[in-house]
């Protein structure tokens, strides 16, 4: 699991140091490369979904392997030379990542009942870790090997090193354990507030993190930082979210109620923005810091969430699908909006505004989700939400 985690941001955080050099080579104007990093995001909206679905029909652990060879298909496929293939293996690793990371809380839920948060720390932790590889390796690995279109297609090992090492280690559990689709469809899920605050949850936090990993580098070279630079500036930041990727559930733990805790890391996040895009030059690694504090916390704890607001594995199995799909399908809207206001040349002061006004809206459903509430099936069947 955590070897699949790792594989999960690589793909999506090695695209944005490289946009500058991929907009010079292919001509791409603004608005299309805004497209390559809405991309993936809405493809990971588009086939989480599916992610329960297959696993009724497959296994979760033979569907996690197949994600796993798209992925490193697509990897593979993005470093061609064409635009129209670096677009269809950009859409192959979107829908590879959203079946993969829908399916991890619920085998989470289902191997590890009594230490789901910490493990959903764990396997975030490494989520964390391939990010800020992929953003800080990004650059070095296309002077390296000659040229960005190798340094993309090259990030395929690690994804056939996982699917190997899955093929070999992965439970071994009889086709439609993990998530039947019984108990808890759909439709009721949607019938109850609490899932949707979760998924409005996940939704906009995770806008302002694929905005940071498609567009941060970018930004940061509008505001006069160098390329190289702004890459590691990135990449420090997605690695500081290691640390609050596992601390942040295991201090949560203790209380039952999580609003503080997502209050808190989503103000860094706040903080980290303004520092970095508009804030004093000297203070910029003060802002790269609280900016993957704040990030890697509230990631996890949107994840931890789908764990704790359920009562079993097939409901966070549903509840998972249901907040990822929604959840990053509106994510998407966040790097295409940044690509549009670029395209109209529009400031960093306004860009710098919007994503606050987005973090304040995360802040608003974090109040919600946050409260001590869980999704259960109760005596009669039926899906109903208990404090």
């Amino acid at each position: 699991m955590v070897l699949v985690g790792l594989n999960l941001r690589p793909a999506l955080s090695s695209l944005a140091p490289l946009l500058t050099r991929i907009q010079q080579d292919t001509g791409l104007s603004p608005l299309a490369i805004g497209a390559l990093t809405t991309l993936p995001v809405l493809c990971l909206g588009l086939f989480a979904p599916l992610a329960p679905w297959l696993a009724k029909r497959l296994g979760p652990e033979q569907t996690l392997a197949a994600a796993l060879l798209l992925l490193a298909g697509g990897l593979l496929l993005r470093g061609a030379p064409l635009p129209v293939l670096l677009f269809t293996g950009t859409l192959l690793v979107g829908a590879a990542i959203g079946v993969a990371g829908t399916l991890l809380p619920a085998l989470v839920k289902r191997e590890l009942p009594t230490g789901a948060d910490l493990m959903t720390g764990v396997y975030t932790m490494a989520l964390c870790l391939g990010g800020a590889l992929g953003a800080g390796l990004s650059i070095p690995l296309a002077d390296l090997l000659g040229g960005w279109h190798a340094g993309l297609a090259s990030w395929s090992v690690l994804a056939a090193v996982a699917l190997v090492a899955w093929l070999a280690l992965m439970p071994r559990r009889r086709v439609g354990v993990a998530v039947p689709g019984a108990a808890g469809s759909t439709r009721e899920l949607l019938g109850q507030p609490l899932a949707w605050q979760v998924m409005l949850l996940m939704g906009s936090q995770s806008s302002l993190a694929y905005i940071v990993f498609g567009w941060l580098p970018t930004l940061l070279v509008a505001r006069g930082y160098g390329e190289a630079e702004a890459g590691w500036m990135m990449g420090a930041s997605v690695m500081v979210q290691l640390i609050s990727a596992l601390g942040v559930p295991w201090l949560a733990r203790f209380g039952r109620d999580q609003r503080p805790a997502l209050l808190l890391v989503l103000g860094c996040v706040a903080a980290g923005l303004w520092l970095l895009l508009l804030g004093p030059v000297d203070w910029r690694w003060a802002g790269v810091v609280l900016l993957g504090l704040g990030q890697g916390g509230s990631f996890s704890l949107a994840l931890t969430l789908i764990v704790l607001r359920t009562g079993n594995s097939r409901l966070a199995g549903k509840l998972s699908g249901l907040a990822q799909g929604g959840g990053y399908t509106l994510a998407a809207l966040g790097p295409l909006g940044v690509g549009v206001m670029l395209q109209f040349d529009v400031g960093l002061p306004v860009v710098t505004l919007v994503l606050l006004l987005v973090t304040a809206a995360a802040a608003g459903f974090a109040w919600l989700a946050g409260r001590n509430r869980r999704l259960e099936i109760d005596e009669h069947g039926q899906l109903v939400t208990r404090r």
